[in-house]
């Protein structure tokens, strides 16, 4: 009875849509509408996902970060010590870092600090340049190459030289052609020498990478204005450690040179790349739940289309629903009936929403750098909102005809 009832159901809204075509158009576009959107946001997301995913499996995998405060996510402050728990923590110290790079299980330690400040080459000059105080082993935990010329040594990195290794982005913008090695820039008015242009790793990310010097850290902190308290440590374990061997003995220094108690918490915060992977699965969760809210109101749209033309098939079969309730019907069957009905419209505009949104992902993928790729879970949850929108929207209409009355109904005109 259920699967004859279903199939029938099937029918009925087939024939709704043939006979009906510009209600029923309006019924599907909403739905269609909603989850195109949700299939391009969930496509657009999962691909930038994975390209992030990338990113940090091609830097040094089994490097981790000394942070004065990491948490997860998006961080809001509004100036008060409650919203602003990194006040607590000591900030991360030379001595801190030069005590961790003896340490047995460490292979080295990198430094990083940033600020902006103007770049000049010649009559040219560049404002809020990305100027990073670095390790000499930064390439290697950042990734990419140095080439042409050739990153600064560790030598000069100790004696403060004045020595500079610049993006692409920046030769692009300062040289405009011209070779820039041995060339003389002024970081923050202080002299430079160009010896090296640094290219990172191939990702989404590439083409929007912002002009960028990176010098040695000594040298940054004595001609660059920064803001102090933000240095920032990328620790590499040696060889025969573990990373989690090499990252308990990194908080067992920090916690006896900082004295604190067993049962006391840290007071500083290690970084390894899952946790900043969760940190910005947890930022696109947030952006994705977002745009599923905006996604909702095209259902919503749909929904009450699929009200307003029940409603109205419901009134055109008045008699037919006396008639199928005078030979014996039951309230259950006729309310399954429109059930089916209206679901069957709904998943008619999710198919055609998930098709348009597949076509408009691989578009994405194809004519710009997102990798947008349509997760299988995205095509279910489509297909499922669009059917619980159906039974959800369906239900008034559907109860209104079982409850009418069969010979009231088998009077109607």
């Amino acid at each position: 009875m259920t699967r004859v009832g279903l199939f029938e159901g099937v029918g009925i809204a087939l024939d709704s849509l043939r006979s009906n075509k510009a209600r029923a158009a309006l019924t599907i576009l909403g739905v269609a509408i909603g989850v195109m959107v949700v299939m391009v946001i969930a496509a657009m997301i999962s691909g930038i996902n994975r390209s992030v995913s990338n990113i940090f499996e091609s830097i040094a995998p089994r490097t981790f970060l000394v942070w004065r405060f990491f948490q997860a996510g998006v961080n809001v402050s509004d100036g008060s010590d409650e919203s602003s728990p990194w006040r607590r923590n000591p900030v991360i110290t030379g001595l801190e870092a030069d005590r961790i790079a003896v340490l047995p299980s460490v292979r080295y330690v990198t430094r990083r600090e940033e600020s902006a400040a103007t770049v000049e080459y010649g009559d040219r000059r560049l404002e809020s340049v990305e100027i990073s105080g670095l390790s000499s082993q930064w390439v290697e935990v950042n990734g990419g190459d140095v080439h042409p010329g050739r990153n600064f040594t560790r030598l000069e990195d100790l004696a403060n030289d004045g020595v500079a290794v610049i993006n692409r982005k920046l030769e692009d913008q300062l040289f405009r052609g011209r070779d820039p090695i041995g060339q003389a820039i002024h970081v923050a008015g202080a002299p430079f020498t160009v010896i090296g242009v640094y290219t990172s790793p191939p990702s989404l990310f590439s083409g929007a990478t912002p002009p960028f010097v990176g010098i040695p850290h000594g040298a940054f902190v004595k001609h660059v204005p920064f803001m102090k308290g933000w240095m920032r440590l990328a620790v590499a374990p040696a060889p025969g450690y573990t990373q989690q061997q090499s990252m308990d003995e990194v908080v067992a220094e920090l916690r006896s040179l900082r004295g604190l108690k067993p049962g006391q918490e840290n007071n500083f915060s290690i970084v390894t790349q899952d946790k900043l992977l969760d940190s910005w699965n947890k930022v696109t969760g947030m952006f994705f739940l977002v745009m599923l809210v905006l996604s909702s109101i095209g259902l919503m749209v749909g929904g009450v289309g699929v009200v307003a033309i029940m409603m109205i098939s419901v009134t055109e079969r008045t008699r037919e629903i006396g008639v199928r309730k005078a030979l014996g019907a039951t309230r259950r069957a006729i309310q399954w009936q429109f059930l089916v009905e209206a679901s069957t419209l709904t998943l008619v505009g999710g198919a055609v929403g998930m098709l348009v949104g597949g076509v408009l992902a691989l578009g994405v993928s194809s004519f710009t750098p997102i990798p947008a790729h349509v997760p299988l879970w995205s095509v279910v949850a489509a297909l499922g909102a669009s059917a619980l929108t159906g039974v959800g929207f369906g239900l008034y209409p559907a109860s209104r005809a079982a409850r009418l009355d069969p010979v009231e109904a088998l009077r109607y005109e």
